[in-house]
């Protein structure tokens, strides 16, 4: 199976694809009940703002994820401005993460991460609801395995948050 990545800021027809699945996104987060998500549904009249802000933010980097040249899901990944209080700013946060539900568990999420911290150099933060527990074991597993353990984590407002430095960054220290 060959996953890949891909910027979409540039393929009108990636961005389209988002935006098509982007309501099944948001379903798989409402049974969180944070009351937030339901919100921000497939009605949402925010939403072409909250597209325009992916595609045309320079501190922002929509991916779409591959396998092989079908469309499976897609990333978010961000450049956080304000760092939590007493602590240095991540390089980068994964603000958005999605596979859609008939591609999971077969690796591909797994490998499309992978590829995103290799690419993007520097000190990571992931953040989960604590009230999401497949997403917690999901990065808590991606994290481990791809930093081999040298990470930290914290619980804190009903979040897990994971810190680390991708391999191609930890290689240039």
């Amino acid at each position: 199976m060959l996953v890949s990545i891909r910027d979409v800021r540039h393929s009108k027809q990636d961005r389209l694809w988002i935006q098509s699945v982007y309501g099944e996104y948001i379903e798989s987060l409402a049974d969180l009940n944070t009351g937030l998500f339901s919100v921000l549904g497939a009605n949402n009249p925010h939403q072409d703002e909250i597209f325009a802000n992916w595609f045309s933010n320079d501190h922002s980097h929509p991916l779409l994820i591959l396998k092989g040249t079908e469309s499976v899901g897609f990333a978010l990944v961000t450049r956080p401005r304000i760092p939590t209080a007493g602590e240095k700013a991540a390089d980068y946060r994964m603000s958005e993460f999605f596979v859609r539900m008939q591609h999971r568990r077969a690796g591909i999420g797994r490998d499309a991460a992978t590829l995103i911290f290799d690419r993007f150099s520097g000190d990571w933060e992931i953040v989960e609801y604590m009230r999401h527990p497949g997403s917690v074991a999901f990065w808590r597993h991606v994290v481990t395995r791809y930093s081999a353990g040298r990470f930290t984590e914290r619980t804190r407002n009903g979040e897990v948050q994971q810190r680390f430095a991708s391999r191609s960054s930890t290689a240039k220290k």
